[in-house]
C-alpha cells in the first residue's frame, strides 16, 4: 500500500456544502454594514408601517444575495408578521413565473391550480395576504434579467400598487441587480418610478484580504487539516482576485479537493488546481448560457463557430449563418442586444460603404463556449 494513499471510504472533505454557491454560512463577514442597511429598510414593516423598497447594486460575487438571504432567515426566526420571499430571476423570468413562485412561497401549495389567470392568481395572493394578515417582502434576485426581457416594470408594477385594488395589502421589494452595465433608473417608466424610490445598497468588490478571509473560514470549516497546503491557498486567492467572484474561489477549492479524492491522494496538488481551473473559471459563462432560450443559444453557438474562421463577423453574416434556425431579423437585433447586456458579446459599428455595419465579437474563447452546447440538450453544467 503506498504512503498518503487515501483508502476508498476516506473523504479530504469535513463538509463539503459550505463550497456550494448558495450555501448561506453562520459566520458571515465583511457586509455587516449592508445587512444593517436592509434590515433598516424592513424595520417599520414590525410597525405596521411600509417597508422601504431597496436596490442592492455589485458585480457577481460580491455578497448581495447571502446578505439578503441573512436578513431573511433573522426575520423568518424573529416574526411571523413579515413573510420573506427570494426569488431567482434567471430562473423565473417572467411576471407569471414570478407570481407563481410567490403564490407557492405564501400558500405552501406547489403551484396555482391549472388554467389560473394572472388576475385569478394575482387575486389569491392578494387575499391570503389579507386574510393571514402579512406583510411578504420579495427578493428580485438577479433583476437585470427581467430588464433584459422588459419583464421588470411588469413586475415591479404588479408588486407595488398592489394596494391600489387591494387596501390591507402591502408588499416590499428588494432588488439585486448583478449588472454593472444596467441604468435601472432609465429603465423603469414613470408610473413604477414614482412608487418604487428605493434605497441604494452598494457592493463593492472584495479586497484581497476579504477573499482570503471568507475562503480560509471555508476551509477550516470544510476541509480536513493539511489537505490545502498554504502555497496552494495563495494562489486560490490570487485567480479568485483576478477573477473578481468570490463564488470562482469557492468552486475553484471544491474542484481542487475532488481531483486530489478522484487519484486517492491526502493532499491537493498544483495540477490539481489547474485542472479545476480550468472549469472553475467559466462559472458564470454556465450560469448565463443556462438560462438562454433554443433561439439565443443557437446565435451564440454559430457566433462561437465563425469566429474560429474570421476575425471579422457582422451580424448579418451571423444571420445569413444561421439558416433554418434565423429568426425574423427584428428578433435576432432582439437577441444579440441581449447577449451584449449578458456581456458574452460586444457590439461595435464600422464604417462600410454608404453605411455603417454590426461588427459583432465574442468575449470567451469559442471552444470554451461550445462546450457548453449540451446544457441547451438538456443536460446540466457540471459547475
Amino acid at each position: 500500500m503506498k504512503k498518503n494513499l487515501l483508502m476508498w471510504d476516506q473523504t479530504l472533505f469535513k463538509d463539503i456544502e459550505v463550497f456550494d454557491i448558495d450555501y448561506v454560512p453562520e459566520q458571515f463577514e465583511y457586509r455587516d454594514e449592508q445587512i444593517q442597511e436592509l434590515a433598516y429598510a424592513v424595520r417599520p414593516a414590525l410597525a405596521g408601517g411600509r417597508i422601504l423598497n431597496t436596490v442592492c447594486r455589485g458585480v457577481p460575487g460580491t455578497g448581495k444575495t447571502t446578505s439578503v438571504k441573512k436578513l431573511f432567515e433573522e426575520i423568518e426566526g424573529t416574526t411571523k408578521k413579515i413573510v420573506p420571499i427570494h426569488i431567482n430571476c434567471q430562473i423565473d423570468g417572467s411576471e407569471y413565473a414570478i407570481f407563481s413562485r410567490i403564490y407557492t412561497k405564501l400558500t405552501k401549495n406547489r403551484q396555482p391550480p391549472t388554467g389560473t389567470s394572472f388576475k385569478m392568481l394575482f387575486d389569491m395572493i392578494a387575499k391570503y395576504i389579507e386574510n393571514e394578515s402579512v406583510v411578504p417582502i420579495v427578493c428580485l434576485d438577479d433583476a437585470n434579467y427581467l430588464v433584459y426581457e422588459k419583464e421588470l416594470n411588469k413586475v415591479l408594477y404588479a408588486l407595488l400598487r398592489s394596494h391600489e385594488a387591494y387596501e390591507n395589502v402591502r408588499i416590499g421589494v428588494i432588488v439585486i441587480i448583478s449588472d454593472p452595465d444596467v441604468d435601472l433608473e432609465s429603465s423603469l417608466d414613470a408610473r413604477v418610478a414614482s412608487v418604487f424610490r428605493p434605497q441604494i445598497i452598494h457592493f463593492a468588490p472584495y479586497t484581497a484580504s476579504e477573499i482570503a478571509g471568507i475562503l480560509f473560514q471555508r476551509v477550516t470549516q470544510g476541509l480536513y487539516p493539511n489537505v490545502l497546503a498554504n502555497e496552494l491557498f495563495d494562489r486560490i486567492v490570487d485567480r479568485t482576485m483576478k477573477c473578481g467572484d468570490i463564488r470562482i474561489g469557492l468552486d475553484l477549492i471544491k474542484r481542487s479537493v475532488m481531483n486530489a479524492e478522484k487519484s486517492a491522494r491526502m493532499n491537493v496538488t498544483d495540477d490539481d488546481v489547474t485542472a479545476a481551473f480550468s472549469i472553475s473559471r467559466d462559472l458564470r459563462l454556465a450560469d448565463v448560457v443556462r438560462v438562454l432560450s433554443d433561439e439565443e443559444a443557437a446565435v451564440l453557438f454559430k457566433l462561437a463557430e465563425m469566429t474560429n474562421d474570421a476575425d471579422i463577423i457582422t451580424t448579418k453574416e451571423v444571420h445569413t449563418a444561421l439558416g433554418e434556425k434565423a429568426t425574423g431579423y427584428t428578433t435576432f437585433v432582439q437577441i444579440i442586444e441581449k447577449l451584449d447586456h449578458l456581456r458574452l458579446v460586444t457590439l461595435t459599428y464600422q464604417n462600410a460603404g454608404k453605411g455603417r455595419q454590426r461588427i459583432i465579437s465574442l468575449r470567451y474563447d469559442p471552444k470554451r463556449v461550445l462546450a457548453f452546447r449540451k446544457i441547451q440538450a438538456g443536460c446540466k453544467p457540471n459547475t
